[in-house]
C-alpha cells in the first residue's frame, strides 16, 4: 500500500511490473522445457539407436545468436551464462548427462565443467587425466573435460599425449579465465612464515613472479591439481595453496591474496571429450594428429595444403612419437569444420602426405 510518496509509488509500480515479467518469464520456460521434451519423443518416437540430446553446435548457435540480440543492460557473458542454464536444465528433461572432469572438487577444471554444461548434468571428478579419458572411453560417463593449454605456461603435454592412444573425439572447447588466490588455514598466518606453497605445476608457473617476489624462501611443491592442494593446506599451519576462490570456500580456508597470477588475461582452455562427431554451427574449429615422412621439407609439404585453401592454422605442436628416436607427432587446430568445401580439399590433400593422419574433432569454437 502507497504512503503517498511520490518515490514509494514509483517504486511499488516497477516491483509490480518485475513481477509480471517474472511470471511471463516463467511461462515462457515452461513452454520452452515441454518444447525440449517433445523433441525427446520425436527422436525416440523415430526408432532412432543411440540417440545424442547434447548437441554441441545447436547450443553454440543458440549462444550466438541470444549474445547477437542482446541490447544490453546485461553484459554478453550474463547472457551466455543464464541461457547455458536454461538449456542444461532443459536438456535433462531429455537425458541426464554425466561429465567426469579431473578433481577433487574446487579444480578450475569443475569450473569449466560448471560453465559449459550448467548444472543440469552429474560431473563426477577423477583423480587423473587419464582416468577421466578411461570412464568416457568405457562409456561410464557421457563427456570428459580436460585441459589442453594455459595462455601464460602453454600446453599440457599430458593431455595430447592421451590423445594418441585414445580412439575419443574432441566435441568442444571451454576457455577459463583463470584467477589465483593464496589461501591457507589460519588467518594469522604471516608471508614470513610461509614454508611451503601447494598448487599444480601450471598455477606455480603462472604465479612464478608473484612468489618469487613475495615469498622468495617458500619451498614450491607441485601437486596433482589446485583443489589437491587447498585439501592438504588444511592441515599443515605454515603451508598455503594457490587455487580459486571455490576451493577456498569448499575446503573453508582464509584468502590472504586474491589475484596473484603474474598475467592479468590468464586463461585456460578445456577440451570436451567423447564419442560423437559435431555438425558444423557455423564457427568451428579443426584439430588433427599429423606426422610427416622422415625427409627433408616434411613439414614444409604437410602445411601447403593449408595455404593453398586459405586456411588458417591456429596453433601447432609437436610431441615425440615415442616409437622412434627424434621423430615427432605434430597436434594442429585449423579455423573451419572438416565438412567445410575448403576444409575437407585441404585435408585430403594433407592426408595423402601425412604418414599418421587422424582427425580428432570439429567442434564450436568457444563462446563467453
Amino acid at each position: 500500500m502507497s504512503d503517498g510518496n511520490p518515490s514509494t509509488t514509483a517504486l511499488l509500480d516497477i516491483r509490480e511490473r518485475i513481477d509480471s515479467l517474472d511470471t511471463q518469464i516463467l511461462e515462457l520456460l515452461s513452454e520452452r522445457a515441454k518444447c525440449a521434451e517433445k523433441v525427446g519423443e520425436v527422436k525416440r518416437a523415430a526408432g532412432e539407436t543411440d540417440i545424442c540430446f547434447y548437441r554441441p553446435e545447436r547450443e553454440a548457435q543458440i549462444l550466438r545468436r541470444m549474445v547477437a540480440l542482446n541490447k544490453g543492460p546485461l553484459r554478453d557473458e550474463q547472457i551466455t551464462r543464464i541461457y547455458r542454464s536454461i538449456i542444461s536444465s532443459c536438456l535433462g528433461l531429455e537425458q541426464c548427462l554425466s561429465v567426469a572432469y579431473l578433481g577433487p572438487e574446487g579444480t578450475y577444471t569443475q569450473a569449466a565443467t560448471q560453465k559449459h554444461f550448467g548444472d543440469g548434468v552429474k560431473m563426477l571428478p577423477l583423480a587423473s587425466l587419464s582416468q577421466v579419458f578411461r570412464e568416457v572411453e568405457a562409456g561410464t560417463v557421457n563427456y570428459g573435460v580436460v585441459p589442453i593449454e594455459n595462455s601464460t605456461e602453454g600446453v599440457i603435454s599430458h593431455t595430447l599425449d592421451l590423445f594418441v592412444q585414445s580412439t575419443l573425439k574432441i566435441c568442444g572447447e571451454i576457455h577459463l579465465p583463470i584467477h589465483h588466490s593464496l589461501m591457507c588455514h589460519s588467518a594469522e598466518l604471516h608471508f614470513d612464515d610461509v614454508k611451503t606453497v601447494y598448487a599444480h605445476q601450471q598455477a606455480l608457473g603462472q604465479c612464478r613472479q608473484w612468489l618469487d617476489a613475495n615469498l622468495p624462501n617458500a619451498n614450491r611443491v607441485a601437486v596433482s591439481s589446485n583443489a589437491e592442494g587447498a585439501r592438504m593446506t588444511k592441515s599443515e599451519p605454515d603451508a598455503v595453496a594457490i587455487a580459486g576462490q571455490v576451493a577456498a570456500e569448499l575446503y573453508k580456508l582464509h584468502t590472504l591474496q586474491e589475484n596473484i597470477e603474474d598475467n592479468v588475461n590468464n586463461t585456460t582452455r578445456f577440451l570436451v571429450i567423447g564419442h560423437h562427431d559435431v555438425t558444423p554451427s557455423g564457427n568451428d574449429k579443426t584439430t588433427l594428429l599429423i606426422s610427416a615422412h622422415n625427409k627433408s621439407g616434411a613439414l614444409y609439404h604437410l602445411l601447403e595444403p593449408l595455404s593453398k585453401h586459405a586456411l588458417d592454422m591456429t596453433r601447432i605442436e609437436s610431441r615425440p612419437s615415442k616409437n622412434t628416436n627424434w621423430e615427432y607427432l605434430f597436434f594442429m587446430d585449423i579455423a573451419g569444420h572438416a565438412e567445410d568445401e575448403n576444409v575437407k580439399s585441404a585435408l585430403l590433400e594433407l592426408e595423402q602426405e601425412a604418414e599418421l593422419f587422424r582427425i580428432l574433432g570439429s567442434y564450436p569454437t568457444a563462446i563467453l
